[in-house]
């Protein structure tokens, strides 16, 4: 028993020694609740750990030596995607921070964590003083090479330094570009455009186990464009560099890279451009690596894109003979709203009678409602569209799953339409209150 007692004791400080932990305080406390913590690789999330967030803000995650070094996401709200954010652990030290919902994460304990804090500032200083030179206008040339020559130093010596760091790998990676001597500001903004990719190794796992490759490719995309000129021909122009420069990343990675430039274009309403990325490079990517939902998923956002002929579909009844037409072939208004909604749907059942009050008094003579019922059966339906005597109604039984909603993206209702004479989709309405101002604009 004494045996077993001593070697227990002599055990104690392994035991202790072979954990780190994570460790952290987030503010405003009332607004953060549990943190979940997963390791990251170039392919998966893998689940580590959560922890109850205490009534102070405060949490603690303990982790086991043989958990691998590399790069961890602590996601602390849904959705996940969005509120999350990046740190290196490197398997033998305690990580420490807080996080401020405005002002970011500061690391109190972590070599790797705090050589990346510190570079960043550094740098980041440096590149506001390079700014200021060109913003006022100055011609002490002098000045700027002293500067450009801090901002070589600097990075020399954050990558002397983090040699061997898991952080070093970030901050090569970042290394800009410096000039060997004076540059005009426009001579100076498109070398930083032309060397923007030269150090990033689009293959370098730990790059691709965070948010770097993305952050660099929207920077990029968003931060480096002009704003002279055709701006989605700016756009598409950037996207293409930023396509030349992954070439050497694998098929995955660059699919990954294009979706989130997709997506994030598509959000902004540069839906020309969103479509650009799939049709020239996208679509055929995610067909390489047999995502064929996401090949449709793209085909499907170009087919209701502005100035597209809207998907055809069935209007049943809606001839004079009493015969099933098609949207195409139902010529009966200058233009067309199309909403698809349902009659569970209360947003629906509110907007759906002002529509109608204001096509009755305004709209009457020039524009005709489809009012596309997503539904799972079709009685309360029935009931319903009796409320809206001027509208035309079809019913797409399967709801969500309807072939005609899937056509049209839609996920969720009301979803508004409108078309011209020709079918051509001219306006995406968010809510009624913007089909609202879209006929104001006609007046």
């Amino acid at each position: 028993m004494k045996t077993r007692i001593l070697l227990s004791v002599l055990l104690l400080p392994f035991l202790t020694w072979a954990q780190f932990s994570l460790k952290g305080k987030f503010t405003p406390a009332d607004e953060f609740d549990w943190i979940l913590v997963y390791k990251v690789s170039p392919s998966n999330y893998d689940y580590v750990g959560d922890a109850k967030i205490d009534a102070s803000g405060n949490f603690e995650i303990k982790l086991d030596a043989d958990q691998p070094a590399g790069m961890y996401r602590l996601v602390y709200a849904v959705p996940q995607e969005e509120y999350n954010f990046d740190i290196i652990c490197n398997a033998k030290e305690n990580v420490e921070f807080t996080y401020d919902i405005n002002k970011g994460i500061e690391f109190h304990s972590s070599t790797e964590n705090t050589m990346m804090s510190a570079y960043n500032n550094s740098m980041g200083m440096i590149s506001q003083s390079i700014g200021n030179f060109f913003r006022s206008q100055s011609t002490d040339v002098s000045a700027l090479m002293s500067i450009l020559k801090t901002q070589s130093d600097t990075q020399e010596e954050f990558e002397r330094i983090s040699e061997g760091m898991i952080a070093n790998n970030f901050i090569k990676a970042n290394r800009p570009y410096i000039p060997a001597g004076y540059e005009d500001l426009n001579t100076y903004f498109s070398n930083i455009k032309k060397h923007y990719f030269d150090y990033v190794d689009f293959n370098n796992d730990i790059l691709q186990s965070s948010s770097f490759l993305v952050d660099r490719c929207l920077n990029f995309v968003f931060g480096m464009v002009s704003r002279q000129g055709d701006m989605n021909a700016n756009y598409k122009a950037n996207i293409d560099q930023v396509a030349n420069a992954v070439q050497p990343a694998t098929t995955q990675t660059k699919k990954m890279l294009m979706h989130v430039l997709w997506q994030q274009l598509a959000e902004a309403k540069y839906e020309d451009v969103a479509n650009y990325i799939a049709d020239t490079y996208l679509i055929s990517l995610s067909k390489e690596l047999g995502e064929n939902e996401l090949a449709l998923e793209l085909e499907r956002f170009r087919n209701v894109s502005l100035g597209r002929t809207a998907p055809n579909f069935d209007i049943p009844n809606s001839g004079k003979d009493g015969k099933t037409r098609t949207l195409h072939d139902y010529n009966v208004a200058d233009q067309y709203v199309i909403v698809f909604w349902s009659s569970s749907c209360s947003h629906c059942l509110e907007e759906l009678p002002k529509l109608h009050d204001y096509v009755d008094k305004y709209q009457k003579d020039k524009t005709r409602v489809i009012a596309f019922g997503l539904e799972d059966e079709e009685a309360i339906w029935k009931s319903e569209i009796f409320n809206y005597p001027l509208f035309t109604h079809v019913i797409g039984l399967g709801k969500w799953e309807n072939q005609v909603g899937a056509d049209y993206t839609v996920s969720s209702t009301p979803t508004y339409f409108v078309l011209d004479k020709n079918k051509t989709i001219i306006a995406k309405p968010l809510n009624y209150d913007e089909l609202l101002k879209f006929f104001t604009a006609q007046k």
